[in-house]
């Protein structure tokens, strides 16, 4: 067994990607994804360049929240396979240098699930403390409403149970108590079953909500960081090298906990940056980015973000001051029906960004950031959304594989989710078969840019700073690792400009069309840079084998 002092820290130097298995492939054609189609189409992950796959929710469910809403956390929901076919996808994963992920969702469960079930019909049940209750009406049954619009309340009173039970999200997902030491027990025990059968780890939905729960009388609500540490301590005597990668909104100087000095989550989603992120491709003004980045630099050594550009919920905005926000929504959401919670975007990046400088620019960001990049299936060839489908749905449609009816996602007539047949984005435009053909293809370039990340473990394991450009518009971080630099340049904006870099080194070698800088006489170094430009430079002279690898 690989323990923590032995591991590679394989994370560090990752490339994450997120599906949902009934909207990849289905191989049955019964119109629903299944794991049988994510092992056939694992040669397209690994000719992409990805590392790790992260699967949604893949456990019994009535499917109410896209298998949010577990019944069963030791079973695969039938609709997408066996137990058989999630491990002989394990096996393929590993033939192709592929871990995978599954998403730990713990903070609830569905009101279906057998321990409500038994925990509502019986006071004396041994489940009926594993749920949150108050006999007496609690005073703000709205108070902590994650969906604001879409959900009436956080408690709800159960007629059978006659008693109110807590929900942070849906009433039909009841909150599962964590103080309950059994609960806790039965975490680690699912934990267990899942990395025996051979995942790399877990992304923890909604750990926050994991961690606290409201307070009972006069009680102050309290956060029990200690519980990530009995996670990682029964995910390191298992399997020394599996991670766990933390869903949690939360502002810079409330992560630390999070990451318990090195003995709580491997990884957090960096929502901050994100955030600003999109705040800074709205503006054209690198500077909220670059401060987001100083605001959450400070982590444990082996401990690192994780970044991304969109993930599988809405682009969360919640963070930001509302005159940010809103700059943010007349940019990319400007229409009410693009926007969700009154805090999010439910667009993908391509139809929300536009011109695809500015979408291979901001990936080029996202891959360039000091941390492991995270991408959502269909982003690679930029597959566009479908307003008309409720709430999150919107960018959860089938993949589009090619112009073939149902975009070669399916034989069936009725399918999970309609693929986006509208529009340029519809599956006759947009989809692999076709983009594998185009040298010039948002695919190509994807996987260019992602081979190019994977020969950069500067941006994983190095120290990092913003350098100073003289622009408003440009970003530039510098990388230093075991003697080896490189420098990451992007321009937000839609205009050219010239990028002015003081730098050590007498070459900056352009590790993406192999030109060579040189500084002027007082040593600076000036880089025109074209509307949504940008430049990966390591210092020195230029390894002309590598370069040719990187762009061919």
């Amino acid at each position: 067994m690989r323990t923590a002092a032995t591991s590679d820290l394989w994370w560090k130097n990752a490339v994450i990607y997120c599906l949902d298995v009934e909207t990849f492939l289905d191989t049955n054609g019964d119109g629903i994804g299944d794991l049988r189609g994510v092992i056939a189409r694992l040669g397209h992950l690994s000719r992409l360049g990805v590392t790790t796959l992260w699967l949604n929710p893949i456990h019994a469910s009535p499917r109410r929240d896209d298998g949010y809403d577990v019944t069963d956390f030791y079973s695969v929901h039938p609709q997408i396979g066996t137990l058989g076919d999630f491990v002989d996808l394990l096996n393929e994963a590993a033939n192709h240098g592929i871990r995978v992920m599954i998403d730990l969702v713990v903070n609830h469960t569905s009101n279906e699930h057998p321990w409500f079930v038994s925990a509502r019909g019986d006071p004396a049940s041994p489940y009926r403390d594993w749920y949150v209750w108050s006999d007496a009406r609690p005073d703000d049954v709205r108070q902590g409403i994650v969906f604001p619009h879409h959900q009436a309340t956080t408690w709800t009173h159960d007629r059978k149970a006659g008693a109110w039970y807590f929900h942070r999200f849906y009433d039909f997902e009841p909150d599962l108590n964590a103080a309950n030491p059994r609960v806790r027990d039965e975490i680690l025990r699912i934990m267990g079953f899942w990395l025996q059968l051979g995942v790399a780890g877990f992304r923890v939905d909604a750990v926050p909500f994991v961690l606290e729960k409201p307070p009972r009388g006069r009680s102050k609500q309290q956060i029990h960081f200690e519980y990530l540490r009995e996670f990682r301590e029964l995910l390191q005597w298992r399997v020394g090298d599996a991670v766990l990668l933390g869903e949690a909104n939360v502002p810079p100087d409330q992560t630390m906990p999070y990451f318990a000095g090195g003995d709580g989550l491997h990884m957090m989603f960096n929502f901050w940056v994100n955030q600003h992120l999109f705040l800074s491709l709205a503006t054209a003004d690198a500077r909220p980015l670059a401060k987001a980045l100083r605001e959450t630099r400070k982590l444990p050594p082996t401990a690192q973000w994780a970044h991304f550009l969109r993930n599988h919920d809405e682009l969360d905005l919640g963070r930001l001051s509302a005159a940010d926000r809103n700059r943010v929504f007349d940019e990319f959401g400007p229409q009410p029906a693009m926007q969700l919670y009154g805090r999010g975007i439910r667009r993908r990046p391509a139809p929300m960004l536009g011109d695809v400088r500015r979408l291979q620019l901001a990936y080029s960001v996202v891959l360039s950031l000091p941390g492991t990049p995270v991408l959502r299936y269909g982003d690679e060839i930029g597959m566009g959304d479908d307003l008309r489908l409720k709430e999150r749905a919107a960018i959860r449609t089938p993949m589009q594989w090619s112009a073939e009816p149902n975009a070669g996602f399916s034989t069936a007539q009725t399918l999970v989710r309609p693929v986006v047949g509208r529009g340029v984005f519809a599956y006759e435009h947009v989809n692999v078969e076709q983009q594998r053909r185009e040298p010039g293809s948002l695919l190509r370039w994807t996987a260019r840019m992602i081979r190019l990340r994977k020969q950069c473990p500067e941006i994983g394991w190095g120290d990092w700073r913003i350098v100073a450009t003289g622009a408003r518009s440009v970003l530039a971080i510098e990388y230093r690792w075991r003697g080896s630099t490189i420098i990451c340049i992007h321009n937000l904006a839609a205009d050219p400009c010239e990028a002015s870099l003081r730098v050590d080194g007498e070459t900056l070698s352009n590790l993406i069309d192999e030109e060579d800088l040189r500084p002027d006489r007082r040593g600076t170094y000036r880089i025109p840079l074209e509307p949504y430009g940008y430049r990966w430079l390591r210092c020195g002279e230029l390894n002309q084998a590598l370069a040719r690898d990187v762009v061919g």
